[in-house]
């Protein structure tokens, strides 16, 4: 039997966009696949030793990505999305693909359907049109100016205007290629595609009239290749009778942060790993904390009794798929999102970056340490990641697209 062509392509704005098609892009079988991937620059480190082709294209700074979230501003125009259109339309015709999956590509959404390629795209669940968002304002200038009690009700006043801003540059560019519209639900925009497999799992994000052409892929879990810190080995989980606590803020977290949660964990009988993910260069670091640029984050999660970061579910999930609860700090909508579906699930505890207060920290630190109801709610979610396995669930997408 012929291989078919599978071509990933990642928006590489953040390193989960990139890690996690490409942990998916490995676990296909070589006798069956020939794989493809795609993406900017900027993320080398994880291609050491992959076994297939790696195509580069055009995608906006990381930075440039990270201040529209920070500021609430749509995050591509039209003619940046038409621009990624162009790019992906030249790719296509050098690879000639049989299947394209995205992750956060929102240009597929047209590029695909011109060439008639079959289309899946990797999201996350809390952006599904079939699932029951809870939305609470994140950090924006909107909470510099306001108290968090008022800008909530503002928030979700505006935010389907905001959405239906956020909505119009690819709408504009799949009308100019003939497409119709997705309409005004900015969640459209990021889910449109022949399959929609959310790396997540319906326990904590339960569908609601979910179509068919929808489902949940389960936890992607990813760690770059890297050399181990020297401490590392030495480090064992509860030494001395202290839990292991893990810190990481990742690449699209509130770096700046870091020296002010490890200052807050020094007072505690805590030992602390953390990563920096390269973000920030700390001037000193407490006697109880080891500090590196990167970590293997399933592995940090596995050694811990807590996490501590961002609220991304990257590193939610590394914890979450241990049985570990889970601190998130965080800032933009996409975390305050995957939050509310881990603290309703009793198995972590989410503070705003916008407002920390290191005793705010040490509190919910003590409690989850302390609470073997958030542990047995985090072992129960472990079962339930376990049960869903990703690579089973995409290729049984895949052969329904490319029978």
């Amino acid at each position: 039997m012929q291989r078919k062509k599978i071509l990933f392509v990642a928006e590489a704005v953040t390193l989960a966009h990139v890690g996690r098609p490409l942990t998916l892009a490995q676990g296909l079988d070589d006798a069956h696949h020939e794989v493809h991937f795609a993406c900017a620059d900027g993320y080398d480190f994880c291609f050491q030793g992959v076994p297939f082709q790696r195509w580069r294209i055009g995608s906006i700074p990381s930075r440039q990505f990270l201040q529209a979230l920070a500021q609430g501003k749509p995050v591509y125009d039209e003619a940046t999305l038409q621009a990624y259109v162009e790019d992906d339309l030249r790719l296509f015709d050098e690879v000639r693909p049989d299947l394209v999956i995205g992750d956060f590509r929102l240009s597929l959404s047209v590029s695909a359907r011109l060439r008639r390629i079959p289309y899946i795209t990797v999201s996350n669940a809390y952006w599904s049109p079939y699932v029951r968002p809870h939305y609470t304002v994140p950090s924006l200038p909107l909470t510099r100016l306001l108290p968090v009690w008022l800008a909530n009700p503002l928030f979700r006043l505006i935010r389907p205007l905001a959405f239906a801003s956020h909505a119009v540059p690819l709408n504009r560019v799949r009308r100019r290629h003939g497409l119709p519209s997705l309409g005004s639900d900015l969640r459209r925009i990021y889910t449109d595609a022949d399959q929609t497999l959310y790396a997540d799992i319906p326990q904590l994000f339960p569908p609601l009239a979910m179509p068919a052409h929808h489902g949940y892929l389960g936890a992607v879990i990813w760690a770059p290749p890297m050399d181990l810190p020297p401490w590392w080995q030495g480090l064992e989980p509860g030494e001395e009778g202290r839990p292991l606590i893990y810190v990481t803020f990742g690449s699209s977290g509130q770096s700046q942060l870091l020296p002010r949660v490890l200052h807050a964990l020094s007072t505690l009988p805590v030992t602390v790993m953390a990563a920096t993910a390269g973000n920030i260069e700390l001037g000193s670091v407490p006697p109880n904390a080891h500090v590196a640029p990167f970590l293997p984050g399933d592995a940090a999660a596995r050694r811990a009794s807590l996490v501590i970061c961002n609220g991304g579910s990257p590193t939610s999930q590394q914890a979450l798929t241990a049985g570990v609860p889970v601190i998130g700090i965080a800032g933009n909508l996409d975390q305050f999102l995957n939050m509310h579906g881990i603290v309703a699930a009793g198995a972590g505890l989410l503070l705003r970056a916008d407002r920390f207060k290191e005793d705010a920290l040490r509190q919910a630190v003590t409690h989850l340490l302390g609470s073997p109801q958030a542990r047995q709610a985090a072992r129960q979610l472990a079962a339930a990641f376990q049960a869903c396995v990703p690579q089973a669930r995409l290729q049984e997408r895949m052969r329904t697209l490319l029978a």
